[in-house]
């Protein structure tokens, strides 16, 4: 099995909302992040990628660690991901491969979201950030 391995960034807003993004020719909605470069750490990557996606510059908060998934979009493929809670300068638009973004709530239903997102982003924000940081 191929492994893609990804830095990935957790953004939130005030209303407790998650930032996710859909890249062209794709269904689900992710984090926004990406792959990383040759001999690139992942933070690097991390901080890149939000630049290049949704134009903003970020400030990691915490490093919430490497984590295993399938892929969203890769089939015969495995994701590893670092992932990071950052937070943002200013409001984020749409860039580069980027055809959709949205501020999600936790608890929809509607939207397809990728396996990083739903297995490990969003318990993760819920039994740690909306009590100790967003409280």
């Amino acid at each position: 099995m191929k492994i893609i391995t990804v830095a990935a960034a957790i953004i939130l807003n005030q209303q407790k909302q998650m930032l996710v993004v859909r890249k062209q020719n794709t269904t689900c909605f992710m984090q926004v992040g990406g792959k990383l470069e040759p001999n690139e750490p992942p933070e690097a990557t991390m901080l890149r990628e939000i630049q290049e996606e949704i134009g903003c510059q970020a400030h990691i908060k915490h490093f919430i660690g490497r984590f295993e998934t399938a892929t969203a979009n890769e089939p015969d493929h495995h994701l590893v991901s670092y992932v990071y809670y950052v937070t943002l300068d200013q409001e984020p638009k749409i860039e580069a491969e980027i055809v959709e973004m949205k501020w999600v709530d936790l608890d929809d239903q509607q939207i397809q979201l990728a396996p990083l997102s739903t297995e490990i982003v969003i318990p993760w924000i819920k039994r740690f950030l909306i009590e100790d940081i967003l409280a």
